[in-house]
């Protein structure tokens, strides 16, 4: 650090040396005076007392804030224990016998604060530091220069344990390991599924995994290809159910959006094999599956669906929901009517110019699936329905009672069962739904079921 002197008058700086000596006569005096007094005393009891205050300097050392004084372009006094940051200018004032302490001039106050950042971040923190926090803090660094050292020991493990990839498809190639595509894994299957000779229980396990491939739209359309598909389609004759039953799993993943599939599965006969098996006595598992797949080949596809009303579909799937035993397939069977209700609703109201194209309005305006439903009794087997137990059921049946409330409006005002059941309905979910509100649920699933009952009773009027 720079020092400078501030330099007073001539006469009183011979004053001040002149008391400059004085008080070193006087201070010599005094330390002779000390030295005989001590020299009373063992040089013991001094050492130990020396080593008390050392021990006395460094606690208090330890337990000090590092305080930073920070300098401005103004001459400041500067307070015992401060430090100042390197390149300052600090003076003694003889006046007052104080320093005094400001910034150095711009430009070399500018290359000092360069030099500083090339070598280390200057901490501007206002707060003091104790020693112990800096001890802490070198502890960190010094981990810290470790830490290469430690990366690299951790990659060397890593290349002792596992081995390159170059060496792996290497070994692959000497054990001439095949891999076969979905084609040809789906050839097989039907192979294994088709044989003779093949268990039941490997059947079964060939449509297991048959399932799984296709699903994907492509696969699906490559089942076609080598006439997998028509013996999927004949599975539905067999004697046991429980090939029935995976068939039609088959079918209906292949057949799910897939316009191509479901072409050729109408064409090959499965749509009456499926209504066949719906009509008859199988068991409700069986019957579960195949309702799946019907649903899958009717959706979105008018065709399929002027073939269904054809064949009777209506009247058996409503022989179905009467039958006992079968009341959770009655919801299924809601539900595919909700479906192909709504989705003739949407094709018929779109606005010409758009999707879909004309011809498929046309299509879809050749299904008289509502006079249909009307003629068959739909409205009040839907209406009745609506005291299942079920809120999930509930709520299914009354979509599909709005969706029907055109055709069935005039049924719906005379039905005084169905007025009933709508009001007890409606006290039941505004219990429900206060319940929800004081739990802190504003928009729960039964207010959204209240809404749906009122919005219902509403449109009846």
């Amino acid at each position: 650090m720079a020092y400078q002197v501030l330099l007073p008058s001539k006469v009183f700086l011979l004053g001040i040396v002149l008391w400059l000596l004085a008080s070193a006569y006087i201070s010599s005096c005094h330390n002779n005076q000390v030295q005989k007094h001590f020299s009373l005393s063992s040089p013991e009891k001094s050492n130990i007392q020396e080593e008390k205050k050392e021990a006395v300097s460094e606690e208090e050392l330890d337990s000090e804030d590092l305080n930073v004084f920070y300098p401005t372009n103004q001459w400041q006094t500067l307070q015992p224990g401060q430090a100042v940051p390197a390149g300052s200018h600090v003076r003694l004032n003889l006046q007052t016998g104080e320093r005094e302490v400001k910034l150095p001039d711009g430009e070399k106050y500018q290359n000092n604060l360069k030099e500083q950042k090339k070598g280390q971040r200057l901490d501007l923190n206002t707060h003091g530091f104790t020693t112990q926090e800096l001890k802490i803090a070198l502890e960190k660094f010094k981990e810290g220069a470790g830490g290469a050292k430690e990366d690299k020991a951790r990659q060397e493990e890593v290349r002792r344990r596992f081995r390159p990839i170059e060496d792996l498809k290497k070994d692959f190639e000497a054990l001439n390991v095949v891999i076969e595509s979905d084609l040809q894994i789906m050839v097989r299957l039907i192979s294994q599924f088709n044989s003779s000779s093949t268990t039941l229980e490997e059947k079964i396990m060939a449509l297991y995994d048959l399932e799984y491939y296709v699903h994907q739209m492509d696969n699906a359309q490559d089942l076609l290809s080598f006439g997998g598909l028509q013996v999927v389609i004949s599975g539905l004759n067999s004697t046991e159910n429980l090939v029935k039953e995976y068939s039609a799993f088959v079918l209906g993943a292949a057949f799910s959006s897939n316009p191509k599939v479901q072409v050729e599965a109408v064409e090959g006969g499965a749509l009456q094999k499926l209504l066949v098996i719906l009509a008859t006595d199988h068991p409700v598992t069986v019957k579960k599956k195949v309702l799946f797949a019907l649903s899958s080949l009717l959706r979105h596809f008018p065709y399929a669906q002027q073939q269904f009303l054809k064949l009777g579909g209506l009247q058996v799937l409503r022989s179905l929901v009467h039958e006992k035993g079968m009341e959770m397939l009655a919801v299924r069977v809601v539900t595919l009517l909700y479906d192909l209700v709504t989705e003739k609703m949407l094709v018929e109201t779109a606005e010409r110019g758009q999707d879909p194209p004309e011809e498929k309005v046309q299509q879809y305006r050749q299904v008289e699936l509502m006079p249909g439903l009307q003629e068959q009794g739909w409205c009040g087997i839907v209406s009745g329905l609506l005291g299942l137990p079920e809120h999930d059921m509930r709520e299914k049946v009354l979509r599909t009672l709005s969706a029907l409330l055109t055709p069935c409006r005039d049924r719906y005002r005379q039905d005084i069962l169905l007025s009933s059941t709508l009001q007890g309905l409606r006290d039941e979910y505004q219990e429900l739904a206060a319940l929800e509100q004081q739990d802190g649920e504003e928009n729960g699933y039964f207010q959204e079921m209240l809404g749906t009952i009122n919005g219902f009773i509403q449109e009846l009027r």
